[in-house]
């Protein structure tokens, strides 16, 4: 699993205990979702190509640096939406290219339900946000809809997976790194992460 990165942090494995907690109301559950996005995305953003530019301080002229690469951040909707959040915060010049995708619990598999697609450049980067990669189809359905608009560099950020979902994913999209605050036992009978912390986006919002 050379490109999927577990996250280690003694604050990832405290906030993700707190998230578990059946008990965790909607408003506490975003900001822990918020903060851990956070976490993600400065992992996930380490090897940003960087321009140098020539910067004016106090004390004279200096060299300094700014991204040199277009990021779109990409939310599954709907819950991938309470990670926006935390990915602007670090991120206040990336765009947001919404994509809804909803899993039929029957078959399991994702169902489309909105793209539109961006005007983005050719080396641009983008960071899917979900914060459950379960099965893997709705992480793989974004990556191939992204793949077909010409994006071909492509990370993808979440707070808890499932060893099927990342065995999913790495087998259809072996390009894509895998950034997960926690990866988890297994799936059960109705594709649900064990332990996880039951639906996302019910939780977040509150439904």
């Amino acid at each position: 699993m050379d490109n999927v990165f577990h996250s280690t942090h003694p604050l990832v494995k405290h906030k993700i205990a707190r998230l578990r907690d059946s008990n965790t109301d909607p408003k506490l559950f975003r900001e822990l979702v918020d903060e851990l996005s956070q976490i993600l995305v400065y992992e996930a953003t380490r090897d940003l190509p960087l321009i140098t530019t020539a910067v004016t301080s106090p004390m004279g002229e200096t060299t300094g640096y700014s991204i040199g690469v277009e990021v779109g951040i990409v939310p599954i909707l709907r819950a991938g939406l309470g990670m926006v959040h935390g990915a602007l915060s670090l991120l206040p010049f990336a765009n947001v290219w919404h994509i809804g995708l909803k899993r039929n619990e029957e078959t399991l598999q994702p169902e489309h339900y909105y793209a539109n697609q961006p005007n983005a450049t050719e080396d641009a980067i983008a960071l899917v946000l979900d914060p459950m990669l379960a099965t893997g189809g709705s992480a793989v359905a974004a990556v191939e809809l992204l793949q077909s608009w010409g994006i071909q560099k492509i990370k993808y950020l979440g707070l808890l997976a499932a060893p099927e979902g990342v065995a999913h994913l790495q087998q259809n999209c072996p390009d894509v790194q895998i950034y997960a605050a926690q990866i988890d036992s297994h799936l059960n009978d109705i594709g649900y992460i064990v332990p996880g912390l039951g639906d996302a986006g019910d939780r977040q919002f509150g439904t």
